[in-house]
């Protein structure tokens, strides 16, 4: 009764049940969603998702897959949370196996709905899949996903567009990066002013997380898990 009511993280864990039940559905189809912690604050993984070992992710609390950068995490976590203060950071989630032709053109792009589903989580403030705002470099030459046949089969040379392309999967790997701000309650007094606008101070009680970043990693899991198998099912359905 003392929680955040819709603004606490205690509403995720119905996402998290349907999410697991989602997961279970997915596996048997033979797809696969992975989600870790990447950043917190300045300390970022660098390089391709492609060069990390998913299994290693809960393995430490961070839920990190590189156990030196988690140790790090770690670290400056706690070290956040003794001068009462918080941090954010970004969790970076992989789709794999996800069948070519997921997805509407216009109105129900499997990207926007990914978006819509990680932004309503809380604490998040950013979205960007594939490239994202990194793609704004490169020209179209260097950015467009080539196409080509290899062992019988039509694959992408590249995957800067992350596995979506016009509103729809196209097979390849779908990922996405989620931004989540600094937790807002802080162990310390914070300025402001009451009901009737006069100066006051507020001062936190409870226990609140530092970092939300480890504990929302399933989270994004569960999300992006039952978007895809919502996706899934109305491509079905389109068949009858």
């Amino acid at each position: 009764h003392r929680g955040g009511g819709r603004s606490s993280a205690r509403e995720t864990i119905a996402r998290c049940v349907a999410g697991a039940l989602a997961k279970l559905v997915l596996t048997r189809l033979g797809i696969e969603v992975w989600a870790y912690t990447s950043q917190v604050g300045e300390l970022s993984l660098s390089g391709d998702y492609n060069r990390y070992d998913f299994d290693e992710i809960e393995k430490n609390p961070v839920r990190c897959p590189d156990a030196d950068m988690a140790k790090r995490m770690e670290e400056y976590i706690g070290k956040v949370k003794s001068e009462g203060d918080t941090v954010g950071g970004v969790v970076t989630c992989v789709v794999r196996h996800v069948p070519a032709g997921l997805g509407e053109p216009v109105f129900d792009k499997l990207h926007a709905a990914l978006g819509s589903a990680m932004l309503s989580i809380n604490a998040v403030k950013g979205f960007e899949y594939g490239m994202g705002f990194r793609g704004v470099r490169y020209r179209g030459s260097q950015m467009n996903d080539v196409f080509e046949t290899q062992q019988g089969k039509i694959v992408a040379r590249t995957n800067h567009s992350g596995g979506i392309q016009g509103g729809i999967s196209n097979g390849e790997d779908i990922y996405f990066r989620v931004a989540f701000k600094p937790v807002a309650t802080l162990l310390k007094d914070i300025e402001t002013v009451d009901s009737q606008g006069n100066p006051t101070v507020l001062r936190a009680k409870g226990r609140h997380d530092p970092c939300v970043l480890p504990r929302a990693v399933p989270v994004v899991e569960a999300m992006a898990a039952m978007v895809i198998l919502d996706y899934y099912l109305l491509a079905q359905s389109h068949k009858l």
